[in-house]
């Protein structure tokens, strides 16, 4: 790339550098048994955990698919953004407090005490494989991004960032992973800063042309392409095609799973001084991440606005369709950026998927060492042990991060990306119902979970087969001319909710104690933790 010179190669080299060295630090100093590796002592402020968590939450793929969403269409992919405060608000009320109560390391713990051991190890495996997919196609579509500002090949990419990911991760536990999110996070602003000042700069009246042109064509309205024509989205209620309200829903479902279901999410609060630190954690991270999907969204109406008034014939094949809409930012990056400002954007990318991949590797090592290993395997191993065992686990998931992102550069990509989409869908079936109905109800055991999580399960592979034309013709047709595809994970746990607590209401109910369990059993003179 001839752009991208040794003052890009020095800001990247610097940015590699300092992970190096957080991971170094915490190594020597910090990390020196399972609770400080997994949860930092529960020791760390809810300031830190909220830029930690912001850093996580902006993935790379935010970074590339929001603005490439705003450019070609609208503001669609923002509805399920706005959902974000209204899920926090039953996270940070009912579902902090459970959790830090029972000072769990990882969130399956609670899955045993509620409804056993064998669901406690469904749900830790179910976590384990979905992010081992999740964490390889992030550092594949990463690398790809990389390679396309760089001009560095994507195999050099994968590894690159794979093995300094790794290196702190392992090397510094969770602390290493909050640190340097902290870092991650103010290089990925700058970095995202830097092109809209760019292009404001660039167009001929500045932000206010951009904010004339998006109202004037409509880009600010939640519009999706219909037959190669912008459309607005209605307001009803409907399971055949995307709807405000519908992606509403969506959008809050998205969020409690993630906030209630993802280890590597639970993990972070986990790690806060207490309960009210934790909260604390969570509004700030929110107060970060809606304004900054909504900068995204715009940052896509700047390069709408700019290539509108600098028309370049590669850009109308994106807008057409023709070629992704994903290589907008990436392709402005590299034709339109001084030099030696283009290392900085690739350092924030970098950011964005470094943040969310470390938390992820050390999200995994934590379950498989807590939930699989000493859980089942070797209950009577030592704490030294354990942390050799976590390390070990988390090297693991490097290599299977770094070959599976290799693999996916090798075959057939839009099929496996299809693949790990529907996989996503069908795995993760019914899991924030099993936490829905073992929070909000008293009802339900390891029988009735069991049950709700099959036909959840052949729910979500019956919608994922038609949408990969798997079912015959006529079967697949009629599903999807029924049923669109987002709503797959809002139906799925659904079905797990009502039909677990229909069950457990008609089989005898066996004694448990469910003290501090569910809300309507829990301690409330208990202190804050």
């Amino acid at each position: 790339m001839e752009k991208f010179n040794l003052v890009d190669i020095v800001v990247i080299v610097a940015y590699f550098a300092v992970l190096t060295g957080i991971g170094s630090w915490f190594a020597t100093r910090r990390s020196q048994n399972t609770e400080q590796y997994f949860v930092a002592g529960r020791s760390y402020p809810g300031w830190l955990l909220g830029i930690s968590l912001f850093g996580a939450t902006i993935s790379s793929i935010s970074f590339v698919a929001y603005p490439a969403d705003a450019f070609r269409t609208g503001y669609l992919r923002y509805i399920i953004c706005i959902t974000f405060p209204f899920a926090l608000l039953l996270v940070s009320r009912f579902f902090i407090p459970l959790f830090r109560r029972r000072r769990i390391v990882t969130v399956f713990e609670y899955l045993e005490d509620r409804f056993g051991p064998r669901v406690r190890a469904y749900g830790a495996c179910v976590f384990m494989l979905s992010q081992c997919f999740r964490i390889s196609l992030v550092q594949f579509l990463v690398a790809l991004l990389i390679h396309n500002v760089t001009g560095w090949s994507v195999a050099t990419c994968i590894l690159l960032g794979g093995v300094f990911t790794a290196y702190y991760t392992i090397a510094g536990g969770i602390r290493a992973v909050i640190w340097t999110d902290l870092f991650e996070s103010a290089v990925l602003i700058g970095g995202a800063l830097l092109i809209l000042f760019m292009v404001v700069w660039k167009i001929p009246g500045g932000m206010g042309h951009i904010i004339a042109v998006g109202v004037q064509d409509g880009k600010f309205l939640f519009n999706e392409m219909v037959d190669g024509r912008l459309t607005p989205i209605s307001w009803g209620i409907s399971l055949s095609r995307k709807t405000v309200l519908m992606l509403l829903l969506v959008g809050l479902f998205q969020w409690l799973h993630e906030y209630c279901a993802n280890q590597e999410v639970v993990q972070k609060y986990c790690a806060a001084k207490s309960i009210r630190e934790a909260r604390r954690a969570m509004w700030l991270n929110c107060l970060f991440c809606v304004p900054t999907w909504g900068y995204f969204m715009f940052l896509g109406t700047a390069f709408y606005t700019f290539y509108k008034v600098f028309p370049d014939p590669a850009v109308s094949e994106m807008l057409a369709g023709t070629r992704k809409a994903e290589e907008i930012l990436p392709y402005f990056v590299t034709t339109q950026l001084p030099r030696g400002t283009i290392g900085l954007v690739v350092a924030g990318v970098l950011g964005a998927a470094t943040s969310s991949l470390g938390a992820a590797l050390n999200s995994i090592s934590a379950v498989a060492v807590t939930d699989i290993y000493k859980r089942h395997l070797r209950p009577e191993a030592s704490d030294q042990h354990c942390m050799r065992a976590a390390r070990i686990v988390t090297f693991a998931a490097s290599c299977i991060m770094i070959g599976g992102a290799y693999l996916l550069f090798k075959a057939d990509t839009l099929t496996l990306q299809d693949l790990w989409a529907e996989f996503q869908s069908i795995v993760a079936g019914g899991l924030l119902g099993m936490f829905l109905l073992g929070i909000f109800t008293t009802r339900g055991d390891g029988r009735t979970v069991a049950a709700g999580i099959l036909f959840a399960l052949a729910f979500s592979a019956v919608i994922s087969a038609a949408g990969l034309g798997w079912l015959p013709r006529e079967w697949a047709l009629f599903i999807r001319g029924h049923f669109e595809g987002y709503y797959t994970g809002i139906v799925g746990n659904v079905v797990m909710l009502f039909l677990g607590y229909a069950l457990a209401r008609m089989l005898p109910r066996r004694g448990k104690d469910l003290h501090d369990l569910t809300v309507w059993t829990w301690d409330k003179t208990c202190k804050d933790v």
